[in-house]
């Protein structure tokens, strides 16, 4: 069963989702700890309301050293894939090292449109709507140094309607987001996809 362990820094959507696909069995994994730099994150709340392991952890909590902390953290409770889920930090060389291609994120757009530095939540579906883009949709992809820049695993298209006003856009999305992420992690766990020899995968 694989280990995983999360990063999010907002309501925690797709951690519930993942959570949720592993106790139904649509994957074979066991969620082991959420981390995140919001002390009032609905994802920690989530966590703690389903007995998952769940830490505060920032530069205000660890200032220096949260990188540090972090991995300490995930190695404590034995994660073997790192889950990022709306997490607005980058991460820290120590945690790049040592996960390397075992960190993944799901972006709302279809990468490498609408990505990079500032491009997150509803910043994305107001870009692709002001650049009158007929489709949007979501990507999971491996995470490297830079924001949004690691190989994608997986897209999944998501049209754009006449008169969709930002939330709206955004609320399909986050839709395909869940199911994209969770399917790529079940792929992951059944040994279809090898995170060291990962091809693209369009949905």
């Amino acid at each position: 069963m694989l280990k995983l362990g999360f990063l999010a820094s907002h309501t925690g959507s797709n951690v519930q989702a993942i959570v949720e696909a592993s106790r139904t069995g649509g994957l074979d994994a066991e969620p082991c700890v959420v981390v995140s730099n919001n002390s009032r994150s609905g994802a920690l709340k989530k966590a703690r309301a389903q007995g998952i392991a769940a830490y505060h952890l920032s530069e205000r909590t660890h200032p220096g050293v949260l990188d540090e902390m972090i991995l300490a953290t995930m190695r404590h409770h034995e994660v073997e894939l790192v889950c990022l889920a709306g997490y607005m930090k980058p991460l820290g060389l120590r945690m790049l090292a040592a996960y390397g291609r075992r960190i993944l994120n799901v972006h709302p757009s279809l990468l490498p449109k609408y990505g990079g530095e500032g491009m997150f939540g509803l910043h994305v579906h107001e870009a692709v709507l002001a650049s009158g883009e007929r489709e949007s949709g979501a990507t999971v992809h491996l995470v490297v140094g830079g924001y949004d820049e690691g190989q994608v695993l997986a897209q999944e298209r998501v049209p754009v309607w006449s008169g969709d006003a930002p939330t709206d856009l955004q609320a399909r999305v986050l839709a395909v987001e869940h199911r994209i992420y969770t399917a790529t992690l079940a792929k992951v766990a059944r040994g279809e996809i090898d995170l060291d020899l990962a091809m693209p995968q369009v949905l």
